[in-house]
Parts: structure tokens; sequence; C-alpha cells
């Protein structure tokens, strides 16, 4: 019971086009549905309406991200929860955002707008639901199965993820620590994989990334080859991390905005342990091949 899992990601982009054309001809996205201003794309094999949102504005950013509950009485129990903790919440109605039912609307203590919502229309993926093939043949681009996670910042990071976990029941699978013990990174999920989502040191509000699922290593290296191919700004990788094991590149969309594509990790379960990185082994904690970080990787949007 609870959340399930991060439903879609809403930024802002000041070229529409550029950047509709970025997410379906690069990434590989499927566009599904126009509307004054904004954009909904969805990766092939998800199932739900859309995983991103790209909305005009003549600045870059990020309006929110929602994640989806598994029950419609969920939705009650988290409101009342959220409220306890002292943050206002407002009942998004339905069909009042696109493709959407009921949801609840709040700001985080790190002054992001977290949605939740139970109903999204289902327009399928591209794989039949009886005897499917292995694969869709002719896709564009990086192709994506599926969204994955994303990592936004905080000025607090012990605060912003303590209402996370106490309030949301997000499960902490490792964190980074500085030499006086306070938190300056949190992994946290609440689908079994190493994260849904993160939270690391950063000005209130801010996106530093969202990230797709690439299936195996050889996936991660083909997308690197489409970037390549394309001129897309790589940030860093391919490569791996230390945090949740997983194999990595970061890269930028045309407007600016840092994806990442993602692969590997492990099956954190209910009583997984928390695993602790401290701040002296940071460089192997985010770029385990490397040991270092780089001074663009630091960059965030808010």
């Amino acid at each position: 019971m609870g959340i399930l899992r991060l439903s879609h990601v809403d930024i802002t982009v000041p070229d529409m086009e550029l950047a509709s054309a970025y997410y379906t001809d690069v990434m590989g996205l499927i566009e599904v549905e126009r509307t004054d201003g904004s954009a909904y794309l969805k990766c092939w094999d998800e199932e739900d309406h859309h995983s991103l949102r790209l909305r005009y504005s003549p600045r870059v950013g990020m309006d929110g991200f929602t994640f989806k509950v598994e029950h419609a009485d969920d939705l009650e129990d988290l409101e009342i929860a959220v409220e306890r903790y002292g943050m206002p919440v407002r009942r998004v109605a339905r069909r009042e955002e696109v493709a959407q039912g009921e949801g609840v609307r709040f700001e985080t203590p790190s002054g992001h707008v977290m949605t939740l919502v139970h109903e999204v229309d289902r327009v399928g993926g591209l794989l039949p639901k009886i005897d499917p093939p292995a694969y869709v043949d002719g896709l564009r681009g990086i192709a994506p199965p599926r969204m994955d996670h994303l990592l936004v910042t905080a000025e607090e990071v012990g605060d912003a993820s303590r209402f996370y976990i106490d309030v949301l029941g997000f499960r902490l699978t490792e964190q980074l620590l500085d030499g006086n013990g306070h938190q300056i990174g949190t992994w946290m999920e609440r689908s079994h994989s190493p994260h849904d989502l993160a939270v690391v040191s950063g000005p209130n509000g801010g996106l530093h990334h969202f990230a797709f699922w690439l299936d195996d290593w050889d996936h991660v290296r083909k997308a690197a080859d489409v970037l390549a191919y394309n001129g897309v700004q790589i940030d860093v990788g391919p490569t791996r991390h230390g945090i949740t094991r997983g194999n990595t590149i970061y890269f930028f969309d045309p407007l600016g905005t840092r994806n990442e594509v993602f692969t590997g990790g492990y099956r954190p379960d209910p009583d997984f342990p928390t695993i602790t990185w401290t701040e002296d082994h940071i460089g192997k904690a985010i770029f385990y091949y490397e040991g270092d970080l780089n001074e663009r990787f630091m960059k965030v949007h808010t």
C-alpha cells in the first residue's frame, strides 16, 4: 500500500519544438498528446499516458513531480499524514491535469511541488499482452523502456529526507554523510529498485536530473553512440556509480536540463540495511571508476 513509483516529471522549456524533437528523435520517447503549451511523452514500454510533460516557459526549470499510489484510499491516508506534518495540501480535481484522476498536491520541506495520484489513463505500451515478442523493432534513438528516478536538491537534506521517509513511507537505501555525520545525500525507494528519489545538498526546489532505465550495459554503450552521433553534450560517462552500483551516462537536453540513462544496481528488500558512504569517499560514491566529480556535475535548475 502507499506510493508505488514515480509517475511523471514536469519540466519547463523555452523552445517546445526543439525539446520535443530531442525527446522523440534522440531519446526515442513517444509523444502521446499535445495541448496548448504542453507536450506529453512516454517510453515505449510504459502503460500510463505519460512520464514526462514539457511545458512552454521562457525559463528552463521544473514544475514538479508526481508519484503514483497503489490504491485510491492511499490518497486520503497520505493527505492526512502530510497535513499532520504541517504542510498544506490541495486536492487536484479529476481531469484538472491531462489524463489524470483526482490527486493531492503539496510543497515538500525542500520547496518542491509534489503530487500523488492513483488514476492515470492507460494508453498501453508497444508490445501486446498475449504472446509478445521480446523486443520492438524500429525504435528511434536511445528508446528507454521506462522512466526510472529523479534527483532533487535541498538546503537541508536530512529534513527533506525525513519527510519522504516518515510521512510518505520511502525507504532509505543509501546515504552520504559529511564529516560531522550529517546527511548530504540520500537515496530512497518504493519500487524495490536502488532508488526512485534521491536528495542531495543544493538549493531548495532544484532539479539535478531525471533518469531513464535501460535493460543492460550494452544498451548504455549504444546510448553513448546515439548521443555522440547527435552531438549531445555528455556530462559524465559511460561509467559506474558506487552508490546504487548502477551503470550510467549523464548528458544534457538541448535546453540544458540534465538527463541520465541508468541500469544495473541491486534489489533492496523491505529489510534492506542502509548503506553509508562518508564524504572522504564522495568521488567513488558518485563515480566509482573516476573517483572524482566534475564542476559541471554540480549544476542544478531551480
